[in-house]
């Protein structure tokens, strides 16, 4: 099977420019493609997940990877996906998530011996002139085309900036810029920046005269339509000081059943045969399926030593063996119990599985709480800190909620 028609039988490519070519280029390893992040944060999440997997399979394939960090287009905004308008960064802030990016993406792609490469479109954006930009690359743009685009429409009704309005003429230069400097032949990029990409291959042929691609691969949606990779928390990095790998792991650990293969074959990097043969699976099945995809993503992300660890928190949590060494963990000082006892609504709030009093007070009324693995139905009940010596003692908030709790 060639890489082109793994990428089809794992569900993950969605637009192409010219099939033939892509398929010419990417099998024969003939491929110098690039996957713009922009640095909106300090972690790469579970969204940019999708992209990272395409670039280490191309690059197993003997294609060259460039990883376009958007230290200038950051500058902007993207308005793709948006109703309203990105908070704008500092240049300091940028430069701190690009050095992030950096390292977690030398977990998925291999840069010595010039594999690979990463660059900052900040080196070329912030020394264009304006009047050069509008000269040479504004001909090329006709506004009621790009109006036309998917993501400058669901702007429209709250309003869309001429800040934001720019960006598809940004992320165009940068394609037209390593076309030139790298000799990128190929733009891949999630389906939602389709307009953005055919703009790049629009201005490469214009101003050049050659052909350059692009192709899209399918989001992450779970069987709702909604973007996989948030929590009620919020995002799931792939920073473990952010998402722990304990909770890396059970967020895959906890998808649906409906979600479960699909997964495992855009995510994984196990045999496609391996995979079609859990298609007929059902029930407790589909529950092995779920560990399966929870420990190689948590492996692939923090190693196999922290999935090891992950599963077997897991197990110890949900199965009722093995150790609770590696579960997340809340330390509380004797300073949090107040008269020497905490009752059980400041120890939810203090270890963060309620927002407030009146939610945790909510939650144990509703026979959602427990402590040590006995079921808490009275809102006064009280604890004393040396309940909490020595290993400490797991709370739990509904069935996926818990932490163990220590007192030093």
């Amino acid at each position: 099977m060639t890489i082109y028609d793994e990428l089809v039988a794992r569900g993950l490519i969605a637009q192409v420019t010219d099939e033939a070519e892509i398929k010419d280029l990417i099998n024969n390893g003939k491929a110098v493609f690039y996957i713009g992040f922009d640095p909106t944060a300090d972690s790469l999440h579970v969204g940019h997940f999708m992209a990272l997997c395409l670039m280490k399979r191309l690059q197993m394939a003997g294609n060259k990877p460039i990883a376009l960090i958007g230290g200038g287009t950051a500058m902007i905004g993207d308005p793709s996906g948006r109703t309203d308008m990105r908070q704008m960064m500092t240049p300091e802030t940028i430069q701190h998530n690009v050095d992030c990016f950096k390292k977690q993406m030398s977990r998925f792609i291999d840069f010595s011996d010039d594999k690979a490469m990463l660059v900052n479109n900040a080196d070329w954006l912030m020394d264009l002139n304006y009047i050069d930009v509008l000269r040479d690359v504004g001909p090329h743009f006709s506004v009621n085309r790009m109006l036309t685009a998917e993501c400058y429409k669901q702007r429209m009704e709250k309003g869309l900036s001429f800040l934001e309005f720019n960006y598809m003429i940004m992320q165009s230069f940068d394609f037209y810029t390593l076309f030139q400097k790298y000799g990128c032949n190929m733009q891949f990029g999630g389906d939602d920046q389709w307009s953005n990409m055919l703009g790049g291959t629009e201005l490469i042929r214009r101003k050049l005269g050659k052909d350059a691609y692009a192709m899209t691969i399918n989001l992450l949606l779970n069987s709702e339509g909604k973007k996989m990779g948030k929590t009620q928390s919020g995002a799931v990095w792939l920073d473990p000081n952010k998402t722990s790998p304990f909770e890396f792991f059970q967020y895959w650990r906890n998808v649906a059943d409906s979600d479960v293969l699909k997964c495992i074959r855009m995510l994984t990097f196990l045999p496609l045969e391996e995979i079609d043969a859990m298609d007929s699976w059902e029930g407790a099945q589909l529950n092995e399926a779920k560990e399966i995809l929870a420990y190689e993503l948590t492996k692939l992300v923090h190693g196999e030593e922290e999935a090891e660890k992950a599963k077997e928190a897991s197990h110890a949590l949900f199965a009722g063996g093995g150790s609770h060494d590696n579960m997340p963990t809340v330390e509380l000082s004797t300073e949090d119990f107040a008269d020497g006892d905490l009752d059980i609504m400041g120890l939810l709030v203090k270890t963060g599985l309620c927002e407030s009093r009146g939610d945790a007070r909510r939650n144990v009324q509703q026979g959602g709480v427990s402590v040590a693995d006995e079921k808490v139905s009275d809102i006064a009940v009280k604890y004393s800190a040396d309940f909490f010596a020595g290993d400490g003692v797991v709370v739990r908030r509904g069935k996926k909620k818990f932490v163990k709790v220590v007192v030093k």
